[in-house]
């Protein structure tokens, strides 16, 4: 995947759901404070942080956001590429949420511990600028 070029403000205005768009705001600053880096789109709809290199056992590689998030209809869907190996106590405290292989799916910001969330991201950040995970950037 790619940075599209789309300004993220841009795609923003595009979020219908206001409540996801006022999330998407407050995930912004988190991530901006968590990672120090300025959002960027990739793809038609990730707001990503950083980006790293990644290569599966397949030999299939490319670059994706080291950190992000997508406002999706459904529930704001933050991508850990790490998985949930490393979050289990946090996503005991964290509130209603979801998860598939590598993404979290919440409803609203508001409903969740907003500590646990932070440590989640934090250390998803760590984990993917390690070395051995791939290359942050």
């Amino acid at each position: 995947m790619e940075p599209s070029g789309v300004a993220v403000q841009d795609f923003l205005a595009s979020v219908a759901n206001k409540g996801r768009r006022e999330d998407a705001v407050e995930l912004i600053e988190i991530f901006r404070r968590i990672t120090g880096a300025e959002p960027v789109m990739w793809g038609p709809s990730i707001i990503g942080f950083g980006s790293y290199h990644y290569r599966y056992a397949t030999g299939r590689e490319g670059d994706a956001g080291a950190a992000g998030f997508s406002p999706r209809a459904a529930a704001m869907t933050i991508y850990l590429p790490e998985g949930f190996e490393d979050h289990a106590a946090d996503l005991a405290q964290l509130g209603p949420h979801t998860t598939s292989t590598v993404c979290l799916y919440l409803k609203r910001l508001s409903t969740v511990n907003q500590e646990a969330l932070e440590r989640i991201l934090e250390r998803s950040w760590q984990v993917c600028s390690a070395s051995g995970f791939g290359q942050v950037s």
